[in-house]
């Protein structure tokens, strides 16, 4: 999906993008010329401007004017605590990377607010990225505790698990779901909650004061099937039922309604349920547009950081 770029006239904007094209995405300045439809000259000036005036340090610290109108409004559809709009870098930009950028500083502001949060925490490629884009913090009284189980059916590990990255970041405990992420049964999935240990460790996620996850796209290229931990033939089922998005393993219909007993999968983790607590759902890519606007629709995310394309998808829909 390509997007016809959107600049106002404002010169402070013109060069917190050219900035953020530049020194984020590795755009050259040629590209961002051709991008913006303006001189070489001119978007050299811009770069300078966007670095001598501290519009742009590791992430940009100006408020682009077309992200906080979709921030705005995006509150405002959703009742969303916040929003926050990355822009959009068409095809040449990395969208994981300018996603991540933003939310990791909004993860750090929600970190500092107070000095002993539990934070439970999903998995997956984004996260990952948000996780690598944060400074690093000393914030020890914090406990980041995982959603999800981290293993397969054969006992191999996921890529993707991000709880570690996250507490070596800011220095915090953290707890691990020591739990595939799909039981093979509904008997082994209690037995397996019936544990001591898991049972703390899920009663820790059930009252943790923030939630931060990603939104698991389906279909057949879904990380939930090339990482192994579900079939094609039960993707197949999830979607066949009405399912459009997960988070932290748990299926979801275009309402934000979860998928209880039309589904045989198993999942193990810890659902996200609507909540007046901050559940931060951070996800990128037209792939999730469809679970994205579901999750919001069923409240089981109250504030979001995406990228402009996907902030227009969902205030057309």
């Amino acid at each position: 999906m390509k997007l016809k770029p959107k600049v106002d006239g404002s010169t402070d904007d013109l060069a917190a993008r050219a900035g953020w094209m530049y020194y984020l995405a590795g755009m050259t300045q040629g590209q961002i010329a051709e991008e913006l439809d303006l001189s070489r000259q001119r978007v050299q000036r811009l770069v300078a401007r966007a670095i001598a005036d501290g519009l742009v340090h590791v992430r940009l610290d100006h408020p682009i004017a077309v992200c906080l109108n979709m921030e705005r409004d995006l509150k405002r559809k959703f009742d969303l605590q916040f929003a926050r709009v990355a822009p959009s870098l068409q095809d040449r930009a990395d969208s994981f990377r300018s996603v991540a950028a933003v939310g990791a500083g909004e993860v750090e502001r929600v970190l500092l607010r107070q000095p002993d949060l539990t934070v439970a925490v999903g998995t997956g490629r984004t996260l990952r990225a948000v996780a690598t884009e944060m400074t690093e913090m000393e914030c020890p009284g914090h406990r980041l505790v995982s959603l999800i189980g981290n293993s397969n059916f054969d006992g191999s590990a996921s890529l993707y698990e991000v709880l570690q990255r996250f507490a070596e970041k800011i220095g915090a405990r953290y707890y691990p779901m020591p739990l595939p992420v799909i039981a093979t049964n509904r008997e082994e999935r209690d037995f397996l909650h019936s544990l001591p240990h898991v049972a703390r460790i899920r009663a820790l996620a059930h009252n943790c004061d923030v939630t931060l996850v990603g939104l698991g796209e389906l279909g057949a290229k879904a990380p939930m099937v090339m990482d192994g931990f579900m079939s094609a033939e039960a993707m197949a089922e999830l979607e066949a039922a009405g399912a459009v998005g997960e988070i932290a393993g748990w299926a979801f219909d275009s309402d934000g309604r979860y998928m209880m007993d039309q589904s045989d999968v198993c999942t193990s983790g810890v659902r996200v349920e609507p909540s007046d607590k901050p559940n931060i759902g951070i996800a990128v890519g037209e792939a999730k547009y469809p679970g994205l606007l579901a999750a919001l629709k069923g409240k089981l995310i109250n504030c979001l950081v995406t990228d402009e394309a996907c902030a227009e998808y969902l205030l057309k829909h």
